[in-house]
């Protein structure tokens, strides 16, 4: 009885190691996938100050935001990221990378080399961007200029730091489905909740997480612990922005002025920089998607919380 019983539980645990290395296989995009295209750079740089790129990869304390050569430290729960080189150096960048190798890294969360990134690289929310748009995107960061570095490895503890183990975290949050436009709303809200949920990666940080560092659907975009780990997050549902007009929140985005006077400090100052940099029309179209966000109570927010 005893020995059935044993191979009756190294089946069990066979069939389940199965099942996982199934479910976290990696994803990618063959080149074959992808029809053929003519990149507009244009696009292209409006994806790039969408998404924020010069936020995370722009080598720090320097005032040129489009010197990509990465290395800003980005702490977690689950230890400090370093953002990498995506200048087109063909060593140290992303030069020798192929298109296909970029939709993948920014649709599907996956290397070159066929492994995991970590969710610091917010895929979560740039799954949902169109494939050409991704493809202007590569286009345009090979007009910047190309730096030689290589970053230094993440500082992530054991068992974060096995990447296999994130292909399980990608089943449990990723939906792998492209924005889908609501025919009930008007073009311009579309292009604004677009540019919100896929490039712009706002509930990224402005959602709280469970333990396992996924976003609380039924709370996005209500605030929380900062995940860089100081200071709180705003609430950027009519929660937190009932008394902001659309007006507003489109200023708020070219300059990073509040509508008491007060001026935007901390890492938005580097989402502000970007935001800035898109036009005035795409900055309104996400003023009147977020204002539309109905309220949402946000997690308790301690008193001794700094603002964001």
């Amino acid at each position: 009885m005893f020995r059935k019983f044993v191979l009756l539980a190294l089946v069990v645990v066979a069939a389940g190691l199965g099942v996982f290395w199934f479910i976290t296989i990696p994803a990618v995009i063959p080149a074959s996938a992808l029809p053929a295209h003519k990149p507009d750079l244009g696009n292209g740089e409006t994806a790039f100050n969408a998404g924020g790129c010069s936020s995370c990869h722009a080598v720090p304390n320097q005032p040129d935001r489009l010197r990509l050569g990465g290395g800003l430290p980005i702490p977690s729960p689950f230890g400090t990221f370093y953002a990498p080189n995506i200048s087109p150096d063909p060593n140290d960048g992303i030069g020798r990378w192929s298109e296909a190798d970029f939709v993948t890294a920014v649709l599907k969360g996956t290397s070159p080399q066929g492994t995991h990134y970590f969710p610091a690289f917010p895929y979560g929310s740039y799954q949902h961007a169109r494939v050409d748009d991704v493809r202007d995107l590569f286009a345009y960061l090979k007009t910047l200029p190309a730096l030689s570095g290589r970053i230094r490895d993440h500082d992530v503890p054991f068992p974060f730091n096995i990447r296999r183990n994130l292909g399980g975290w990608k089943f449990l949050f990723l939906d792998g489905k492209p924005f889908v436009p609501d025919p009930a709303k008007s073009e311009q809200w579309n292009r604004g909740a677009y540019l919100v949920n896929s490039f712009g990666h706002c509930a990224e940080c402005h959602s709280p997480r469970n333990a396992l560092g996924g976003i609380i659907t039924a709370q996005r975009f209500a605030g929380g612990p900062n995940p860089e780990g100081k200071g709180w997050v705003p609430n950027i549902t009519q929660k937190g922005l009932s008394e902001w007009s659309e007006k507003a929140i489109a200023y708020f985005l070219e300059t990073g002025d509040t509508p008491d006077g007060d001026s935007v400090g901390s890492t938005m100052t580097r989402v502000i920089r970007n935001t800035s940099q898109l036009s005035e029309a795409d900055r309104t179209a996400m003023s009147v998607y977020l204002k539309s966000l109905p309220a949402v109570e946000g997690p308790p927010r301690p008193k001794s919380a700094e603002a964001k």
